[in-house]
């Protein structure tokens, strides 16, 4: 496949071989959530759903940053009435609204999204970090719930999502101290799925995005879109869900090939194990 790469506002989405890198690029604000980077999700996002091609989703930041938080100057601005509002409290909950458009759509992305993170992820850089699958992160990377520190509740659904992540303890303790949480800790948590140098995490993102290549995408989509909605259904409503997610997969191209592999005594084509084996076997041979 073709390299696809397109420039947004302060951002970058790069295609190549079915995985889509969306790389914020404003390093010298630390890659701060400004409007137009949440311009550049609202289309990046677009983008991404309506591409077949694609398989998995990386989202990672320049610089040594992952994303910082919020605008501070633009908060400074509205604070100050060099941009006057003319109804504050409504505006404010408008600009959240709109948030939660593209944030909806990127945890709805029926693909495996892989944040790679590397220095802060503070704030909204945090919230973003948890609406992707998986986090790898480098050992500099730092995990901050800023939000109470500008006199302000964490958003972004992060009071949602955080407790059903690592229990409503642990949720209370970032939520409410702000504190920075260091990549142990981060894994310890349960939060970060993998660890590595800064100078080889977008390799290491980009490897476990590749092991998707071949995944059932069906079973994938539909996993993804179950999970997500399973902490808030009744029993007797996910299995009616499960049911019919269960006919669409039973009845998909890659489960008949994967059925007619098995009898045929033929390698899946989807086997994470062997495909990590691989990896590290290839690896190996490149040299140092």
């Amino acid at each position: 496949m073709e390299n696809r790469d397109s420039d947004f506002r302060e951002s970058h989405l790069a295609i190549h071989d079915g995985i889509a890198v969306f790389t914020h690029a404003n390093p010298t604000h630390r890659n701060a959530l400004t409007q137009a980077l949440r311009q550049d999700y609202s289309e990046m996002i677009d983008r991404v759903r309506t591409d077949d091609t694609i398989k998995a989703l990386v989202l990672t930041g320049s610089g040594g940053s992952f994303c910082a938080g919020a605008d501070i100057r633009a908060m400074r601005d509205r604070i100050t009435g060099v941009t006057p509002e003319r109804d504050a409290g409504d505006a404010a909950r408008g600009r959240i609204l709109r948030l939660h458009d593209w944030l909806e759509r990127l945890r709805g992305l029926e693909i495996p999204v892989i944040a790679a993170v590397d220095g802060p992820a503070f704030g909204a850089g945090f919230s973003i970090a948890l609406a992707a699958d998986f986090i790898v992160a480098s050992r500099t990377a730092t995990f901050s719930m800023v939000f109470n520190r500008l006199g302000v509740l964490p958003d972004m659904g992060a009071i949602h999502i955080l407790p059903r992540l690592i229990g409503l303890a642990k949720a209370r303790d970032l939520l409410m101290t702000a504190r920075p949480v260091g990549v142990e800790e981060a894994v310890e948590l349960g939060l970060v799925y993998q660890v590595c140098d800064p100078s080889s995490l977008i390799n290491a993102a980009m490897e476990l995005a590749g092991r998707f290549a071949l995944a059932p995408q069906p079973a994938i989509g539909l996993t993804k879109r179950l999970l997500s909605r399973s902490f808030d259904m009744d029993y007797g409503t996910f299995v009616d869900m499960e049911g019919c997610a269960q006919s669409a997969c039973a009845t998909s191209a890659d489960h008949r090939d994967a059925v007619l592999r098995f009898l045929d005594r033929q390698p899946a084509r989807y086997d994470w194990d062997r495909m990590a084996s691989e990896h590290a076997a290839r690896a190996s041979k490149e040299p140092a």
